[in-house]
């Protein structure tokens, strides 16, 4: 079940309470939703996306719940299994 957490209205307002979610550990990572790629937030592929293009995550079960898959930039071994699957996936 996807928990919808409202961030507020402005910019600020958003800002404001995705740092404190991520204080407090309720957030870990995040994604971009039209790739469906989750990464850790201080990735640099992931900071290039548009704000409205973001989802973010408590943690990697989370993500992988909702059917996103690792990013190639940040968690390189992570995306290496995940495609290493895929893969065998396709040959079975």
């Amino acid at each position: 079940m996807v928990r919808h957490i409202d961030l507020g209205g402005t910019a600020a307002d958003r800002t404001r309470s995705l740092s404190s979610f991520i204080r407090k550990g309720e957030i870990t990572l995040g994604g971009y939703k039209k790739a469906k790629i989750y990464g850790r937030l201080n990735c640099a592929t992931g900071k290039r996306m548009k704000v409205e293009h973001r989802v973010f995550f408590r943690d990697e079960a989370d993500a992988v719940s909702h059917g996103y898959r690792p990013c190639g930039h940040c968690m390189r071994e992570k995306y290496k299994e995940w495609k290493t699957k895929q893969q065998g996936l396709e040959h079975s």
